[in-house]
């Protein structure tokens, strides 16, 4: 009995281990869609490992049941903040910065970090690069300041700013560890805070650096060069949308909408509903226009539902099938027991590097389980845990080239990803190692 009991478990780690293994190599290839390869693998895995269709069935309900509510959020936040986005609300505040900004190559650099963390307030990489490279670019070039450090503040800003609930990572360690995005979150806001401010000292010692560079280059400055044209955002094919007149009443409601969901008085998700549904009342009273704005966000919203859904199958099979158990104790048999409790933060200190490695899914939806298993048997908490790896990986979101909205805006400014990694890898590295230290020091990655 005790034989068959060891040759089950062994079983059991060895197809787990193979499921992520596999997992990982086809989110790293891009041989299949990261949805694909979440649903098919496991599922094939399970099999296998010796389940019938009617246990499977079982898994997939558990694990379905334990995303749903992060789902929704995803879908509603993406689309009220694309819709605020639509109707300009942070349009007047990036052009007055850039206005401001402008002639001095330190006031550019503080602005830039500015600019793009108010930029990714909808947690969308993609509309982030598209709202600001082509503001930002024209300013830096007519600075002779170089474009990559233009990269470096967008990435180490928005990084920070990522932590946000509807940003993606977080979201992904929420469904994982079955708790509410909002209350993973809500610990980090002091920490999103000393990270802007590390971000905006970071932005003013390169800025001096670079103003420096700039002068011994004997490079005249433009202070008054910049056109019109140059300040305008490029979207003007879409100035139909933008609602001026309706500013301070957009920017009401997301201030509302931000108080309920700290509040937790509401789930997140039905308080995204709302405040998507007020939004287009308010902004796009017609229901044809308002099926337009749906339209419009409907792809990005529907991509991280599918991806978020297939997760949670994944970690249905997984988690039901006692494989993450049975993974987590062999890890444990093959570690050195003193190096356990801190494997979280061994984890969390490489992440940036682990960007260059894994994509976003592979990290959260196939390491942090395993890791949050092995470590969570020495006692720490699954939310440390998460912490952890949350905070020494998010950081580096934007110089991983798995990112396509980094990819995007690369593209938009004509540079090359090697460079970027180059210029911006190891200042963002760091700025990651810190802010895991003074994490530790504020209770909330703790070993």
């Amino acid at each position: 009995m005790e034989g068959k009991q060891t040759g089950g478990f062994l079983l059991l780690s060895f197809v787990g281990f193979s499921i992520i293994i596999t997992i990982v190599f086809l989110l790293l290839t891009e041989k299949t869609s990261p949805m694909v390869s979440l649903i098919i693998v496991p599922i094939l895995g399970a099999f296998v490992a010796g389940f019938g269709v009617a246990e499977i069935s079982g898994f997939f309900e558990k694990g379905i049941s334990s995303v749903i509510q992060v789902v929704i959020m995803f879908v509603f936040a993406i689309l009220f903040f694309g819709i605020m986005k639509d109707a300009g609300l942070f349009e007047p505040l990036i052009q007055r910065m850039i206005a401001v900004s402008q002639g001095n190559v330190v006031t550019v650099a503080v602005g830039t970090v500015i600019i793009a963390a108010i930029a990714h307030l909808d947690g969308a990489g993609a509309s982030t690069f598209l709202l600001v490279v082509p503001a930002l670019l024209q300013l830096y070039k007519r600075l002779h300041m170089n474009p990559y450090l233009l990269f470096l503040l967008i990435a180490a800003s928005t990084g920070i700013v990522n932590m946000m609930p509807w940003g993606g990572p977080v979201g992904r360690a929420a469904a994982i560890l079955e708790v509410s995005p909002t209350s993973l979150w809500k610990p980090l806001i002091p920490l999103q805070v000393i990270g802007i401010v590390l971000v905006i000292i970071l932005a003013f010692m390169l800025g001096v650096r670079e103003q420096r560079r700039i002068a011994q280059k004997k490079v005249p400055f433009q202070k008054d060069g910049l056109t019109e044209k140059d300040m305008k955002d490029q979207h003007d094919s879409e100035s139909h949308l933008r609602r001026p007149k309706l500013f301070w009443i957009n920017a009401v409601l997301v201030i509302a909408v931000l108080t309920v969901l700290i509040s937790e008085t509401l789930p997140p998700g039905y308080i995204f509903m709302i405040g998507a549904s007020l939004a287009l009342i308010l902004n796009y009273p017609k229901s044809k226009d308002q099926m337009e704005r749906i339209k419009a966000h409907a792809p990005g919203a529907m991509m991280m539902a599918g991806i978020i859904l297939a997760a949670g199958t994944f970690l249905g099979i997984l988690s039901g099938s006692k494989m993450l158990d049975s993974i987590a104790t062999s890890v444990v048999y093959i570690l050195p027991g003193a190096l356990i409790p801190y494997l979280h933060v061994i984890i969390g200190i490489f992440g940036v590097p682990f960007d260059l490695l894994l994509s976003t899914d592979a990290y959260y939806f196939a390491l942090l389980p395993v890791v949050d298993q092995i470590v969570s048997s020495a006692g720490v908490s699954s939310l440390s845990i998460a912490y952890a790896m949350i905070i020494g990986n998010i950081v580096g979101t934007f110089v991983s080239p798995f990112s396509p909205a980094l990819w995007l805006g690369l593209g938009l400014a004509n540079l090359s990803m090697g460079r970027h990694i180059r210029y911006s890898f190891f200042l963002i590295w760091a700025l990651a190692v810190v802010m895991i230290i003074i994490s530790m020091l504020m209770g909330i990655v703790r070993v």
